[in-house]
Formats: structure tokens, sequence, C-alpha cells
């Protein structure tokens, strides 16, 4: 299930990532182009609204397509970040549609869930395809997300961060039920930006 009901977004034509029309004086504005990918059920959704709005809807529905939302974070050294969010659906069906939604992105968010080990393979997949086909300088975040079932893992963290570290990108689990971490992913995100550098 997911966290939101949505129509298909169809992914703008604009070149997403770092948006290069921040000039000196707007350096510490940064706005940033983030996808969530993963399986179906994961919870993408589900991280999104509690970081965008502090909601948790365990009856939400399952996204179609995609769905997009912002948010602005102030970091300690004043920089603000905006990230631009498409949450992507996770059924296989919409598959072929993710590339729309990933292309130009600065960030990807891929989620698992941590009582799931067919999620994390998906997890996995979404890797491997980015490394082929997202951008070459893309900030990877693998996400164990539903850390608040910790009674029903089938991840260990210990797997999550050796997968994590052989692929560059950075690890954290989540629990979007919770917001365990949920703040702190997006925070950490944000510190890794590239900041454009004021001529």
């Amino acid at each position: 299930m997911g966290c939101s009901s949505s129509v298909p977004d169809r992914a703008s034509g604009r070149s997403g990532g770092l948006n290069p029309e921040n000039s000196a004086a707007d350096s510490k504005n940064l706005r940033v182009k983030l996808v969530l990918l993963g399986d179906s059920g994961v919870g993408k959704s589900c991280i999104v609204l509690r970081f965008v709005r502090g909601q948790f809807d365990p009856t939400s529905k399952v996204t179609v397509g995609a769905s997009f939302l912002s948010q602005t974070i102030a970091l300690q050294d004043s920089t603000t970040v905006k990230f631009e969010i498409w949450d992507t659906a996770g059924q296989e069906r919409y598959a072929a549609l993710a590339p729309l939604y990933y292309r130009g992105a600065a960030v990807a968010v891929i989620v698992y869930d941590i009582t799931s080990s067919d999620s994390f393979a998906k997890a996995q997949y979404w890797v491997k395809e980015l490394q082929k086909h997202g951008s070459p300088d893309i900030i990877l975040a693998l996400v164990g997300n539903k850390a608040d079932l910790q009674e029903k893992r089938k991840v260990s963290v210990q797997d999550g961060t050796e997968y994590a570290e052989k692929n560059g990108m950075f690890f954290i689990e989540t629990s979007a039920k919770t917001a365990d971490n949920i703040n702190e992913l997006f925070e950490e995100i944000a510190k890794r930006l590239p900041r454009p550098t004021s001529s």
C-alpha cells in the first residue's frame, strides 16, 4: 500500500537535477530533483508524506504512475534546499515509466521494507538501473523502511549497510509510521549535495 492517491503526472521536460539558474547571490538556495524508487508497498509515499506534511496514513492508496510533492529545508550553514520529489509507483506495470522520473534527478532514494527480502532484491535491481542509466554524479540513498517492525525483520542492518557501502550509497533505516529518521534522511541528502561555487 502506498501513502497517496494521485493521478499520473507527466515528468516535466525540464532538465532536472541541480537547477543551473542559481546565480552566485543565490548559491545558498538549491533546487533539487529527487526520485523515490522501490517495490510496491514498501512505504515510499508514506516516507514522503511524513517528510512533507508530518502525516502518516495507514489506509492510503497505492500510487498510480507517480506523484509530485515539494518540501524546503534549511541547513545549519543557512543553505536552503528545495526538494522536488517524484514518488514513483512500485507496481511492475509502471516500471517502464521510471526512467522518465529518474532522468536528470540529482538524488535517488531507493526504498525497501525490512520485513521483505523480495523488496530488498528489488531495491538492488533499481540500484543497478540507476548505475546504468542515471546521472553519473547522482546521490544514491538506500533506505530500509518499516524499522518499527523489528520482530518481523527479514533484512539485517548489516545486509543493508554492506550493500550500500559496496555501491557508494549511504544507508539509513526509517519508520514512516513513527517518523524515525525521516527528517535525518533528507538532511543527510542535503548535506551531500554539491554546493554551487560562487564565481
